[in-house]
Parts: C-alpha cells; sequence; structure tokens
C-alpha cells in the first residue's frame, strides 16, 4: 500500500474519529439538559452551581475523579463548591451519571 494511500485512511480514521466524539459530546449535553443539570449548570458560566468547565479544571488530573463526580451527581453533596448544596437527582441512573461525569470532566 503506497504511503499517500495509509495517510489518507489514517486521516478519514481522525476525522471519523473526531465525528464521534462530538457526536457523543452533543448526546452527553442533550442528557444533562434531559435530566434538568442545566437548570443549575451551564458549560462556561456558574449560575446557581459552579460551570462545567469549572468543575473540570477542578478535578483535573485528580485519579478517581469520573467515580467520585457520577456519586455526586446521583448522590448530590454540599460544601464543595462553598455553601451551596447540590441535590441528589434519582432520576439519573449511574451509566447515565458516569456518562455526564466523563463529558463534564473531559470539558476544558
Amino acid at each position: 500500500m503506497s504511503k499517500s494511500l495509509i495517510s489518507l485512511s489514517a486521516l478519514s480514521a481522525l476525522a471519523l474519529s473526531a465525528g464521534l466524539l462530538s457526536g457523543a459530546a452533543q448526546a452527553s449535553e442533550d442528557l444533562a439538559k434531559a435530566k434538568f443539570c442545566v437548570g443549575c449548570h451551564q458549560i462556561d458560566k456558574k449560575l446557581l452551581g459552579p460551570a462545567y468547565k469549572d468543575v473540570a479544571k477542578k478535578y483535573a488530573g485528580v485519579a478517581g475523579a469520573e467515580g467520585d463526580l457520577a456519586k455526586k451527581i446521583r448522590g448530590g453533596s454540599k460544601g464543595v463548591w462553598g455553601g451551596a448544596e447540590m441535590p441528589a437527582n434519582s432520576a439519573v441512573s449511574e451509566a447515565e451519571a458516569a456518562t455526564l461525569a466523563k463529558w463534564i470532566l473531559s470539558l476544558k
């Protein structure tokens, strides 16, 4: 196989994976909207709760952050971002919480 054909195949694979990732990101944002997370959180600005990008910065490089965040999404938290309490969201399944946590932590 020629180098140009291999390079074209590699570029096609990258483009495809980028499209899939952006589709996954949109699906995760849609999930956040469906579960009413956006009533308190936005991607890049603080509302009642911190911006998702601020959460991603706070937990960048922290071991176990994805699992911890998923637990907070389902079970709520208090005192992590000051005095405000994040209520539990039992409408979010464990799988959905994991998806949301992974998405939030990917926002940089």
